[in-house]
């Protein structure tokens, strides 16, 4: 028997990137783009290079674009993590599962290295397949927290666990990472919400910029460690930006909200402005020239927003398709059994 699952990318909405710092953020998936894993029983445990584990490239310049765009890393090593961490987590809970070896191989079309969580998608393909292999069952909440060890523990890049969260839940999550519950329990609260096709939101990325959130976070958490008022006071403001839209959203406020995401990015120039590129920057400039809201969708080369119609997506996309950046409207999953193929 094959078996097949999927992953989506990530969108936060709002709060980000409090998530880490005991915050709040809202965040969803949408079904544009996926991560893929198929496992099917096999004498040996193998796995399976997909496109960006290659090593033969045709000349200097394939392999500079191949680094631009992938990093250093293909795939292979979050599926290596994800099968440790799965071990570990049977071990721990004392679970007893059949002995019997597989081979596992991914593929993947989410936009790499943009803050849309595509690694993550691909470890979260991968467990899911292995959870269903040997029988194991693992609540949302707690499978977000094996998937956010496999990246910090194991590969040793800085996360926060709304990504996770999201992909876990396969659906629209209102998230509250109080420390207090944290932790006393290991896992936040999470809310599943809605969120109404009403609410115009677009997605926009660089074709031709890939960055990793490895500086920015680090920045960040000795800033947070250090207790750097700005940054504390940043965390609160995220928060409470995170509330203010989630009361927008029950409320049909929608008007609103476009100033609180702009909020949102604004506020993080304030605290992280040497960690944001002026590609970046530009995206955002151009999105709200054309009267949007805009934001990033996590820490870079992806943007989220607002827009009011279709006269002003059409002016959106014709702005940014001249600096070679892509837009979309976001197919948002909220069917957790989209998971499975």
């Amino acid at each position: 028997m094959i078996i097949r699952a999927k992953a989506f990318p990530r969108a936060a909405l709002v709060g980000n990137p409090s998530d880490g710092y005991f915050g709040k953020t809202i965040a969803f998936v949408f079904r544009n783009y996926c991560a893929e894993a198929e496992l099917y029983e096999s004498p040996e445990l193998d796995l399976l290079p997909s496109l960006r584990d290659h090593n033969t490239f045709a000349d200097m310049e394939e392999l500079y674009r191949d680094i631009q765009f992938y990093g250093y890393y293909g795939g292979i090593r979050l599926l290596k993590g994800a099968i440790k961490k799965f071990y570990e987590y049977v071990r721990q809970k004392g679970l007893t599962i059949e002995h019997k070896n597989f081979t596992l191989r991914y593929r993947t079309s989410i936009p790499n290295r943009l803050g849309l969580a595509g690694s993550s998608a691909i470890i979260t393909a991968a467990m899911r397949c292995l959870c269903k292999f040997y029988g194991v069952r693992i609540r949302p909440d707690e499978f977000a927290n094996v998937v956010l060890s496999v990246e910090k523990d194991e590969l040793g890049i800085p996360a926060g666990l709304q990504d996770r969260v999201a992909q876990s839940y396969n659906h629209p999550v209102y998230m509250d990472f109080n420390r207090a519950h944290m932790e006393k329990h290991g896992v936040g609260r999470y809310s599943r919400i809605d969120i109404p096709e009403d609410l115009h939101l677009y997605i926009a990325y660089r074709t031709d910029l890939a960055e990793g959130s490895e500086v920015l976070h680090s920045r960040l958490r000795q800033d947070f460690e250090d207790g750097r008022p700005d940054v504390v006071a940043a965390m609160k403001e995220w928060a409470s930006l995170t509330d203010q839209v989630r009361l927008c959203l029950k409320n049909g406020e929608y008007d609103r909200i476009g100033a609180l995401l702009n909020r949102n990015f604004d506020l993080r120039c304030e605290v992280c402005s040497d960690a944001i590129s002026e590609k970046n920057r530009l995206m955002v400039d151009l999105a709200r020239r054309a009267g949007a809201s805009a934001k990033f969708t996590g820490s870079g080369g992806a943007i989220i927003g607002t827009y009011r119609n279709e006269a002003m997506f059409r002016k959106l996309a014709g702005m940014l398709d001249k600096y070679r950046i892509a837009v979309i409207k976001p197919d948002i999953v909220t069917d957790p059994s989209e998971a499975w193929s």
